[in-house]
């Protein structure tokens, strides 16, 4: 009997807990239609004043957008030549200190008569590219499996800097967009007359060249082992010989790695003729971008700002009210 009753007590609390929970599950509910419904009545109720809140922000921000001029930029694309990234991110801080402390006796001496400060500024970043395929990382395995020379090695090392180097991209900003052209001219200009940087490229396109005509020449020697190992081959009546050459001091090379020994001077010409064309100044340019507007987000723009600070701040101030007289009822 006492074990009956037991469990019917339990049933029974049980009950109860269920019953509670459903209560406060439908209080929950109760609650938050009545907030739903406080903030339907006092929009209705202010609806009048929102519109016209907003209405005068878009006026404000249009009569705005009308008297203050606008902001244009200036983008260039640059590549860095001879590990010359520092150079450039350092000229570039120099340039913007002397923007902030308006020095015009610094831009008067690299050719810039007259500045507007107004709205000036120049910033520098990096180019986010896609990384290496994997073509280019398995041709990299390649070559480092050859034998170590030099020759290989300049191409490693020129392959590896060339996937490792990135293009930066230096923006100009302004608000008169004939002197902040002109500006963004000189000041390249300026970028690029590093005594340094001028020798160290000199003495560079000087060693490509060079490198040029050693390849080349390397590459008529090999030309020559291989037609004369194809006629051996053609006399012969085609008949099956074997896959290594004997030269004139007996050294046994073999066919296939001569091969790819005139392709890897073949690759390494070919870089020497793109470092000629690519290193001609310090800081290449590969893009002198056009004037144009710089184009804010949806709610930097004055249209958008404006109405939406007048609505927050009503919101903000009706807020306060309603605490205010909430605070009345309290009883201290």
């Amino acid at each position: 009997m006492a074990e009956n009753q037991s469990m019917k007590n339990q049933d029974s609390s049980d009950e109860i807990d269920l019953g509670q929970l459903f209560q406060l599950i439908g209080k929950g509910f109760d609650s938050l239609f009545k907030l739903i419904l406080r903030v339907f009545v006092y929009l209705k109720r202010n609806i009048f004043i929102l519109i016209g809140l907003a209405a005068v922000g878009f006026a404000v921000g249009y009569g705005l957008n009308q008297i203050v001029s606008k902001r244009q930029k200036t983008d260039v694309i640059v590549k860095p030549q001879l590990e010359s990234k520092n150079y450039l991110y350092d000229v570039i801080d120099e340039i913007q200190a002397n923007i902030d402390a308006k020095d015009s006796s610094f831009f008067e001496s690299i050719g810039i008569e007259e500045v507007d400060f107004a709205g000036l500024e120049i910033t520098v970043n990096r180019v986010i590219e896609e990384g290496a395929s994997d073509r280019d990382m398995q041709y990299l395995e390649l070559l480092q499996s050859f034998e170590n020379t030099d020759a290989i090695a300049d191409i490693v090392r020129a392959e590896l800097e060339n996937k490792s180097s990135f293009n930066h991209r230096i923006t100009f900003y302004y608000k008169n967009e004939e002197l902040g052209v002109q500006f963004a001219k000189k000041v390249m200009e300026y970028i690029n007359s590093s005594t340094y940087f001028d020798e160290v490229l000199t003495i560079s396109r000087n060693n490509a060249r060079g490198r040029i005509e050693q390849n080349e020449l390397l590459l008529d020697q090999v030309d020559k082992i291989i037609t004369n190992y194809t006629n051996n081959l053609a006399s012969r009546n085609n008949a099956v010989s074997s896959e290594r050459i004997i030269l004139d001091n007996q050294e046994q090379v073999n066919i296939a790695d001569l091969f790819e020994y005139k392709n890897l001077l073949i690759r390494d010409i070919e870089i020497k003729k793109l470092e000629l064309a690519e290193q001609t100044e310090p800081i290449s340019i590969i893009n002198f971008g056009k004037s144009h507007e710089v184009q804010k987000s949806f709610f930097g723009k004055n249209l958008v700002l404006i109405p939406s600070i007048l609505i927050v701040v009503f919101l903000f101030v009706s807020f306060l009210v309603y605490l205010n007289q909430k605070s009345k009822t309290l009883i201290l």
